[in-house]
């Protein structure tokens, strides 16, 4: 099979108050691919900081710098996905700003796409800087999506990947709010290729993702691509019901033994062992409502406030449109 010919590739990057790295990020990139036409689409993801004026003085020395700036911050995922929406490369690249996924890497990622594969998937081999909870947690989320979740998720990758025009356009259809962009990229299907890397330690800057937010973002994971939290509360009902049932005897017992007043014994395990259930249930059901409501509002999944070097409305009318393909060499308005 003859190398894909790589007319524009595009590195779609998010950024939230990092005027300590923003320079130093569009300057690796540069350096890292000299030799291939590139846009750089970096969204800023309503930054409180210098981040926009820096963005916006690299974007009026480098017209292949296109900045999006969002009115507030609207998150991780969402920053991303506008970032995507306005991509017009062949092949789009997905990578933090905060330079702990190397910028280097890209070109080792469009060769295995040029070899073939549709979806190139960054994957750490180590994590320096990074906490033994973090970690931990890490493994233990990827353990628990690859045992439950209706996709295959590479262990130990992130958003970082170079993903083909065509799952692209598939997955820019998929308009939901709770948006975990890994687990839809590997929905949509095609062939895949992994490159594996030594991700770094954040050299400036906090990072945006505290654990608050990562439960987020994990929960949001397991209920965009699982209903086994739903089965879970019917099993947990089950297995109360069994409990109750089993614990029949010991209130016998106590009854006529004196240990407690009439009904107090029965009074306790349906209270603690079938109310708990319902109230978990609830829970679990007023999660997946909850996303339901957020979806039926029909609210955009982001809104721009103004850009550099591109057309807000571009991106926005191809989503609305079905995602029509971008042509990379057509002028710019």
């Amino acid at each position: 099979m003859s190398a894909r010919e790589l007319r524009l590739l595009s590195v779609v990057a998010p950024m939230l108050d990092e005027e300590g790295l923003a320079a130093e990020f569009c300057s690796r990139v540069a350096s890292s691919l000299a030799d291939l036409p590139y846009e750089l689409v970096i969204v800023d993801d309503g930054s409180s900081d210098a981040t926009p004026a820096i963005l916006d003085d690299l974007a009026e020395r480098d017209a292949r710098i296109r900045v999006l700036h969002l009115s507030r911050p609207f998150g991780h995922q969402m920053a991303i996905t506008a970032g995507l929406d306005h991509a017009r490369g062949d092949a789009v690249v997905m990578i933090d700003g905060d330079l702990q996924d190397p910028p280097e890497l890209i070109p080792e990622l469009v060769e295995s796409w040029r070899g073939g594969a549709d979806i190139v998937v960054a994957k750490r081999r180590s994590r320096s800087g990074e906490t033994r909870f973090k970690l931990a947690t890490a493994r233990w989320f990827y353990a628990i999506m690859g045992r439950l979740a209706q996709v295959d998720l590479e262990p130990g990758a992130g958003d970082f990947r170079l993903i083909d025009r065509a799952p692209l356009d598939a997955l820019l259809r998929l308009r939901e709010r709770s948006r975990f962009l890994r687990g839809m990229s590997s929905w949509v299907g095609f062939s895949r290729g992994v490159v594996e890397y030594d991700r770094d330690a954040r050299s400036a800057g906090e990072t945006k993702y505290p654990l608050r937010t990562m439960l987020r973002f994990a929960l949001d994971g397991l209920t965009s691509f699982s209903n086994f939290p739903l089965q879970l509360a019917a099993l947990a009902g089950f297995t109360c019901a069994a409990l109750a049932l089993l614990g029949l005897p010991l209130t016998i017992v106590a009854r006529y033994s004196g240990i407690y007043e009439r009904g107090v014994p029965s009074l306790l395990f349906a209270v603690l062992l079938i109310g708990g259930i319902q109230l978990l249930a609830l829970g679990m059901l007023g999660e997946y409502l909850g996303r339901i409501y957020d979806e039926v509002k029909q609210r955009p999944l982001y809104v721009i406030s103004r850009s550099q070097n591109l057309d807000p409305e571009e991106g926005a009318a191809a989503a609305l449109a079905g995602v029509e393909r971008r042509d990379p060499e057509a002028p710019q308005r």
